[in-house]
């Protein structure tokens, strides 16, 4: 099947005030459309799991990283990821991922969702978005002088943003301040997802992984991260009591108010290396 780029922007017109008078311009905004998540075992029928709002681009990424975040596939079990065929649907809306093993939606069900300003809606419980991974060994040490290098790292690789000002952003180092993959949508949950969905469809995890999002900091973006196994993430606001609840009982580090050459440590910031004092 022929595959055509989504617009990831469009342009309208404003009404603009400037030095108390209007004037009439051109405007880029950031494109917003619904995606349809679905999943499916070897010869199944495909199972709606999720709608997500979201920007298009990097959408197989989105929605496997969505499925692998929520904990509804694991990544290695993911065998093809596709578009839909059907002709009656908005097949570029609409993303198939399927599983090597059939796949079974089961104690995971649920009416999944999620709008581009607070993430996943509509959950059952809290104890259906607990984080079920194995805590992270206290190791590794990464220096103070990368963590704040890496706002200006990301930030040179939004070109999105730079379009329209309305974008989230989410990039992926190493231990030493080397930017692995970015990601941007109008949800910075969808732009965590669609990194860890990068990585789930083949892209390396980088050693002493970090991730850094724009925005705050909330306890699903610290589940993403403890999923896709990466131990420090950072952001350049703060982050919520749960998100540092749930970072400091998964050994994960985790800083706040990442700005100019200041941070914030909320958890184990033994994995950070200071400059010693004079």
């Amino acid at each position: 099947m022929s595959i055509s780029i989504r617009r990831t922007t469009m342009r309208t017109r404003v009404t603009s005030l400037r030095d108390g008078a209007a004037h009439a311009r051109g405007e880029i905004l950031a494109t917003e459309e619904p995606l349809e998540v679905r999943a499916a075992g070897p010869g199944q029928e495909p199972i709606r799991v999720a709608v997500t709002m979201r920007t298009p681009g990097h959408d197989f990424e989105l929605a496997a990283g969505f499925l692998v975040t929520e904990g509804v596939v694991v990544a290695g079990d993911i065998s093809a990821v596709a578009y839909c065929e059907e002709p009656e649907v908005q097949q570029f809306n609409v993303v198939t991922v399927r599983t090597r093993l059939p796949f079974v939606l089961g104690s995971a069900e649920r009416n999944f969702f999620a709008t581009s300003s607070c993430g996943i809606c509509g959950k059952a419980a809290l104890e259906a978005i607990e984080v079920r991974c194995d805590p992270f060994p206290s190791v590794g040490h990464i220096d103070a002088a990368t963590i704040v290098a890496l706002p200006d790292l990301l930030r040179a690789r939004q070109s999105l943003f730079d379009s329209t000002g309305g974008l989230h952003a989410a990039g992926l180092f190493d231990g030493l301040g080397q930017l692995s993959v970015v990601r941007e949508d109008v949800g910075r949950h969808n732009a965590v997802d669609k990194i860890v969905g990068a990585v789930a469809l083949g892209a390396p995890l980088p050693p002493e992984p970090i991730l850094l999002v724009s925005g705050r900091l909330s306890f699903e973006l610290v589940q993403k991260a403890a999923v896709a196994r990466i131990p420090v993430i950072c952001a350049v606001s703060a982050p919520s009591s749960l998100a540092v609840t749930a970072a400091d009982a998964l050994g994960m580090t985790t800083i706040g108010f990442l700005r100019g050459d200041a941070f914030n440590v909320y958890t184990h910031p033994e994995r950070i290396r200071f400059e010693k004092a004079a």
